[in-house]
């Protein structure tokens, strides 16, 4: 029981450091391009694997909520994220508000990163040499 506690325990603090990774990555220049790589295996989670296990899968809350449910958990979620704001806010969350809040800090990450792994330079050279 105290192994499942302590995977469970892990499994939440990779979960937070992904999703702060996913949200906030691209601020450090040196991690851009990794952030685009894990923006892109999030996105290839959410939306190829959830061809099969439904739209917004995630492999690590899949195998978190198998270990919670080992511990005793019940009624879990489909949303890692909605399991903590409910703990957060003391109540139930609108499951539609955190699904859109979820996908609006993703594509806005995700469109940070692709401007900034590959637009940036573009843009600022084509400002660079263009006659004034």
């Amino acid at each position: 029981m105290a192994g499942l506690k302590i995977l469970d325990l892990l499994l939440t603090i990779l979960h937070f450091a992904i999703i702060g990774f996913n949200l906030f990555g691209w601020v450090w220049k040196p991690l851009r391009r990794a952030h685009f790589i894990v923006v892109c295996a999030t996105a290839a989670c959410w939306f190829i694997l959830g061809i099969w296990f439904g739209i917004g899968y995630c492999p690590i809350t899949d195998w978190d909520w198998q270990i919670k449910t080992k511990l005793g958990e019940q009624n879990l979620p489909n949303s890692f994220i909605k399991y903590y704001a409910d703990i957060i806010a003391g109540r139930s969350v609108d499951a539609g508000l955190i699904d859109t809040l979820t996908a609006a800090g993703f594509f806005i990450a995700a469109l940070l990163s692709v401007y900034f792994n590959f637009l940036q330079k573009r843009i600022t050279g084509w400002h660079q040499t263009s006659p004034k």
